[in-house]
């Protein structure tokens, strides 16, 4: 059963959502790289020793690609579909290796309903990307134009 659609009334600050997990094996790495990203360390381990991560390593698009695939699957699901408006914050603290396993911790932060628009506004979410560690691999606040229920 997926989860009911959601609109900005409905959103709280610090309410969570959380997502299903995807692994993340070399062979995605080196096809997604070899296509948007075609450095070294995304496309041969060998060749990447003697680079800054020394092993092969995921672009970061491609961890960006991974979240957003995640985000459309996650308990997250906005009326209308996911409309980005941009970021506040938008960083990869560390690498994507081949095998980590991904999932999404959302946290809503804000809304703000639009004073020119009234049947929508926006929503603040901190989206941290997780491996199977807990540890943060990409980590983003990002603004999403959503649909309100009721309108002022």
């Amino acid at each position: 059963m997926s989860e009911p659609l959601l609109y900005l009334d409905e959103i709280v600050p610090g309410m969570t959502f959380g997502s299903p997990s995807v692994t993340v094996t070399e062979e995605e790495i080196v096809t997604f790289a070899a296509q948007y990203d075609p450095q070294v360390f995304h496309l041969n381990d060998e060749r990447a020793r003697d680079t800054f991560f020394g092993r092969l390593v995921a672009s970061g698009w491609n961890t960006a690609a991974l979240t957003m695939r995640l985000l459309v699957g996650s308990a997250f699901r906005p009326a209308g579909g996911i409309v980005g408006a941009g970021f506040e914050e938008f960083r990869w603290p560390q690498s994507v290796l081949p095998g980590d396993t991904l999932r999404l911790d959302i946290t809503a932060l804000e809304t703000i309903p639009s004073r020119s628009a009234p049947k929508r506004g926006i929503v603040k979410l901190r989206i941290k990307t997780l491996n199977q560690r807990d540890e943060p691999v990409q980590v983003m606040v990002a603004k999403l134009v959503m649909q309100r229920r009721t309108q002022p």
